[in-house]
């Protein structure tokens, strides 16, 4: 098991997703969206190479990977460290991701 370390710009994410869909949709939303996204994190922690390289880039040492939140189209990105998991960001799948991570994860 390897413990998740949430970034700065991670833990902003997390808040401000969970604080979208409350707006969106209720409280209620907001706290499934941030419990689930946790659970996400948690099953992570127990098998860290499962998250998908799609955005990861050629020269990367560990690669990004990105693991999609159950029921919500917001995805973890992160890399698998010897002794963690370094967990850069928390984006909705309609961003422009590719954007947001050109100039670098974080």
């Amino acid at each position: 098991m390897k413990p998740a370390r949430l970034r700065a710009q991670a833990k902003v994410d997390l808040s401000d997703v969970a604080f979208y869909y409350a707006l969106e949709g209720g409280a209620q939303l907001g706290e499934d969206c941030l419990g689930l996204a946790l659970d996400a994190l948690d099953l992570l922690t127990t098998q860290p190479g499962m998250g998908s390289l799609r955005w990861a880039r050629p020269d990367e040492q560990p690669p990004l990977r990105a693991w999609r939140v159950k029921r919500f189209p917001v995805l973890w990105f992160y890399f698998e460290r010897s002794d963690h998991l370094d967990v850069v960001r928390l984006l909705g799948e309609k961003q422009d991701i590719a954007a947001i991570l050109a100039g670098g994860p974080d």
